[in-house]
């Protein structure tokens, strides 16, 4: 296989950050990265630009990290809670996924993706458990979920 060593010039997810030399085919290159500025061909000329990219990329990480750290303090005292239907004895119709702690969590002001919750397996019981959010690779934050019944708890015969 044929391929090309560019310098990206802005972080591209799953490929690289910028003042990466990376190779990549060469359709690639030609058609999306090379078009829409996000990298340069790799010559004599554009290594000389590889000290400012990599001064840009420090600082655009320590920028995320910082803000990561912030919403992680923000987080730490957040408690969500959510309602759901139950049967007799208190046992779950179903269960509360990702997307109904996304849900509390906009309502609360945070936005994130299904992706940054990590190793979270739906709650099908009653209760409080702490689900576990990643924020950066070196930032994670806890939230404290609390299943409650909207409906009476009828006792099961």
């Amino acid at each position: 296989m044929a391929t090309t060593e560019i310098l990206l010039v802005e972080h591209i997810n799953n490929l690289g950050s910028e003042g990466d030399v990376v190779k990549v085919r060469p359709g690639f290159a030609r058609n999306y990265l090379l078009p829409q500025k996000k990298a340069v061909p790799l010559n004599h000329a554009n290594k000389k630009r590889l000290d400012s990219l990599k001064v840009a990329r420090a600082a655009r990480e320590t920028d995320e990290l910082q803000k990561s750290q912030e919403i992680a303090t923000k987080l730490k005292d957040t408690k969500i809670a959510v309602a759901v239907k139950t049967g007799a004895g208190g046992k779950l119709f179903g269960s509360v996924t990702v997307h109904h702690i996304l849900e509390k969590l906009s309502e609360k002001g945070f936005t994130f993706d299904k992706k940054h919750i990590t190793s979270f397996s739906p709650i099908k019981a009653l209760g409080i458990s702490k689900i576990s959010i990643s924020l950066h690779k070196e930032v994670e934050a806890e939230v404290e979920v609390e299943v409650v019944s909207e409906n009476p708890i009828e006792e099961s015969e």
